[in-house]
């Protein structure tokens, strides 16, 4: 079963998120911020991270660095997942390593077209 860590700091996110990860067969844990999610990353990488922008104590794109520049850091692959619109920082998510991006809000539909293009859904 593929794994996911899904990390926003919003319960409310991360409970949506998790309704439809599951539902598309991935087994879920949660983060609420990217220090934990990095805490979470220690043992065993996710096949998937779902990313929220903007939290506390460390936010995604800090993450998504970090977690890119450890070995085996590459695997994973991340989707931002953020109400962050603007071009140049759509740009530099792509540039740090993220796979795909999605705006909040979001719906099932949205979230598996962007899982099927990173090709963890068959």
């Amino acid at each position: 079963m593929k794994t996911c860590l899904v990390v926003d700091d919003s319960s409310v996110i991360r409970k949506v998120a998790r309704r439809i990860l599951e539902d598309l067969g991935f087994m879920v844990s949660e983060a609420e911020d990217g220090d934990t999610a990095l805490d979470a990353c220690a043992d065993a990488f996710p096949d998937a991270i779902l990313l929220d922008w903007n939290m506390p104590r460390m936010d995604g794109i800090s993450f998504l660095e970090k977690i890119r520049s450890l070995p085996g850091g590459d695997a994973p692959k991340v989707v931002f997942c953020t109400t962050e619109n603007d071009i140049g920082k759509i740009a530099r998510a792509l540039r740090s390593g993220a796979d795909e991006y999605i705006m909040k809000p979001f719906d099932r539909e949205i979230v598996e077209a962007k899982l099927l293009q990173t090709g963890l859904l068959a």
